[in-house]
């Protein structure tokens, strides 16, 4: 009798994570953004082959450097790298840099480890302090959409 192997299929990822840089600097953003990335790194087993692109973002209060040039300084040299400011929301957090890091692997999205470090731990709230939706703004949205206007159609015959 012989055993099947499961296979497990590979799957892009998101990695979530965030910390704070001590001040607006080269060296504060640099060393912050790759102590949050390392930390991703190894709680996550990431190898930079199997990683499709990262997303970074500071706060407008941080422009003295690109933190994607600290994953380019831990060996992530052909991925996809981005960066861009945050939205300016009233009392946010000041000097926060956030990662998404697109991921293929075979783990499930509950095995993925997220990291918030530094000022920023607090910014994962935990799904227990999510606000519920009402059922009656649910029923409202649903009581007139029509699914079939949803589809795609790519020769415009739908009205």
């Amino acid at each position: 009798m012989t055993q099947e192997k499961q296979i497990v299929p590979t799957m892009c990822r998101g990695i979530r994570g965030a910390t704070t840089a001590t001040e607006n600097t080269k060296d504060a953003i640099l060393e912050a953004t790759r102590e949050m990335l390392y930390i991703m790194i190894r709680a996550n087993n990431i190898i930079p082959d199997d990683v499709a692109s990262i997303y970074f973002t500071t706060t407008v209060d941080l422009n003295a450097e690109y933190p994607a040039l600290a994953a380019r300084q831990l060996g992530y040299y052909d991925a996809a790298l981005l960066c861009g400011h945050e939205m300016m929301i009233p009392n946010g957090l000041p000097r926060c840099i956030r990662v998404l890091l697109h991921w293929n692997t075979t783990r499930s999205a509950k095995e993925i480890i997220h990291v918030y470090l530094r000022e920023a731990k607090g910014l994962r709230p935990d799904r227990k302090t999510i606000p519920e939706i009402p059922e009656s703004e649910i029923q409202k949205v649903l009581k007139d959409l029509d699914f079939n206007s949803l589809k795609f159609d790519p020769d415009g015959l739908r009205k």
